[in-house]
């Protein structure tokens, strides 16, 4: 298969919100799906119990919100509503559960809504520890274990031990092969356009999770050998739509401003991990640690301290990046309480940076184009923002 099949498929995935994939996972293998919310679940979990993890990230633009606008204010960001949109149009049926991880308050009262919404299926809000503890490792062991009883009895199969090992294995592979791909686009950008490591990411929220492993070595071996030119882009870390997703749109109007986007943090959950998740006696208390020692600095996630912002200079550094483009939800009350202090820490190490908001719905993009492409060229004149 080559790159274009690739990316088309993966962009059929992309597109489709009935999930039709997920549809046929089922009626292949006899199995249960639950659906998850961004930011991160501990999908080992639900794969160990031999159940599809299915990453539900709203409606993009390509759902029109009718009732979704009825069940939340106008002042809040839009994926609840799309979400809601789904769920009532029968887009979601073929979820047999729903797991609302702690992003803000919205989410978690869309998982309240959800418990009425739709009676007949299990619904769950996951807490996260905010102390790191022994009485915080202590609390989210706690919370995994009655998460990993809950996929059991749903699923009727018992995660055992060997079966989370296995499945550890599987998303630790899937964490490396990201990795790889991450690093590849940082070396030579011209190489892996960030529309398709968006797509390939997306299809990750489908698929099964040692197909979608294949589908990105497949991917990587093929991007390091074809040739395409090198432009004059400035490179740039795009952060703050760890949430909420970009329509495909966005993305590939800020790759054609003048910017090569050499890190971000979209479709977070995949790679919120830093290293791998141990393998051995004890797999219930690996992932405890490594939610616990190795995870990203985000803003959904508590950071001890005065080094807010200390994290994305760090990235800025190791991608060898010239500049940083907040782009946050329209709303989201995390992503742009975070700002200001990513904002100083950026100004303070003498890093460039501009921000806006979008919406998952975005349908006028050229405003956004326009702004990344000034912020572009501000940096090859000047080094600073114009």
């Amino acid at each position: 298969m080559g790159i274009k099949a690739i990316i088309d498929r993966c962009e059929r995935l992309y597109r489709d919100v009935d999930l039709g994939c997920v549809q046929e996972w089922k009626a292949r293998t006899g199995g249960k799906a639950v659906g998850h919310m961004p930011v991160y679940v501990p999908r080992e979990l639900i794969h160990a119990a031999g159940l599809l993890p299915v990453g539900v990230m709203g409606g993009g633009d390509d759902v029109e919100i009718i009732r979704g606008d009825a069940y939340f204010q106008s002042y809040i960001c839009h994926i609840p509503r799309s979400t809601v949109e789904l769920g009532l149009a029968g887009k979601l049926d073929c979820l047999d559960g729903m797991l609302f991880p702690a992003i803000c308050d919205v989410i978690r009262n869309l998982s309240g809504m959800w418990q009425l919404m739709f009676p007949g299926k299990y619904v769950k809000y996951i807490d996260f520890p905010q102390t790191f503890n022994g009485a915080g490792r202590e609390f989210y062991r706690f919370e995994l274990a009655s998460l990993l009883l809950d996929m059991e009895q749903l699923s009727g199969v018992r995660a055992t031990r060997e079966r989370l090992n296995q499945s550890i294995a599987l998303y630790n592979d899937n964490r490396r092969a990201l990795a790889a791909l991450y690093d590849l686009r940082a070396a030579e950008p011209s190489k892996v356009p960030t529309s398709e490591l968006y797509l390939l990411l997306r299809a990750g929220n489908v698929l099964e999770v040692s197909e979608h492993t294949a589908i990105l070595r497949e991917y990587l071996q093929l991007a390091r050998e074809r040739g395409r030119p090198r432009h004059d882009n400035v490179r740039v870390v795009v952060t703050g739509l760890f949430c909420e997703q970009p329509p495909l749109s966005m993305v590939r109007a800020m790759e054609n401003s003048g910017c090569y986007i050499v890190d971000d943090d979209w479709v977070l959950g995949a790679r919120y991990q830093l290293g791998d998740t141990a393998i051995g006696e004890r797999p219930l208390d690996a992932i405890v640690d490594a939610y616990m020692d190795g995870t990203v600095a985000t803003a959904t996630r508590y950071v001890e301290g005065d080094d807010k912002g200390a994290f994305l200079v760090e990235q800025v550094r190791q991608r060898r990046a010239e500049g940083v483009i907040f782009a946050a939800a329209s709303f989201c009350d995390p992503a742009l309480l975070d700002r200001p202090m990513g904002q100083k820490a950026l100004a303070d190490a003498g890093i460039p940076y501009t921000s806006f908001t979008y919406s998952e719905n975005t349908g006028q993009v050229q405003v956004i184009k326009e702004q990344a492409g000034t912020f572009a060229d501000s940096i090859k004149l000047w080094g600073v923002v114009a």
